[in-house]
């Protein structure tokens, strides 16, 4: 599991996870998370494309995440593959409800930045 970010102008930042998003590597990334969604950004994008696997502690991180990113008048947007058992999990959990999710970058980038 690895968590890498960039930043993009002033307003927006990108954060992508690869790897399974469940019990052994999930403290880890949700601290690491939880970092970097702090940052002064307007919007922010958590790719999570390359991500094999979501269980619900992966969830609790997405949102405990996009409530921090909101608190401070931010949006947060998901980036999943259409049809993948990532989106499956999002959608079966309602967070697709709370959370924008897309299936490429230039449109969670739009949607976080709007």
């Amino acid at each position: 599991m690895s968590i890498n970010y960039e930043d993009i102008g002033d307003n927006l930042r990108r954060i992508v996870i690869t790897g399974r998003l469940d019990m052994p590597g999930t403290d880890s990334v949700a601290s690491k998370l939880g970092e970097l969604v702090a940052a002064p950004k307007k919007g922010v994008v958590v790719d999570l494309s390359s991500v094999q696997f979501l269980a619900s502690i992966g969830i609790r991180a997405l949102i405990t995440s996009a409530k921090a990113v909101q608190q401070r008048g931010g949006k947060m947007a998901l980036v999943v593959d259409g049809g993948s058992s990532v989106l499956m999990s999002l959608e079966a959990t309602g967070v697709d409800q709370l959370i924008p999710v897309f299936g490429n970058t230039a449109d969670a980038e739009r949607a976080a930045v709007a």
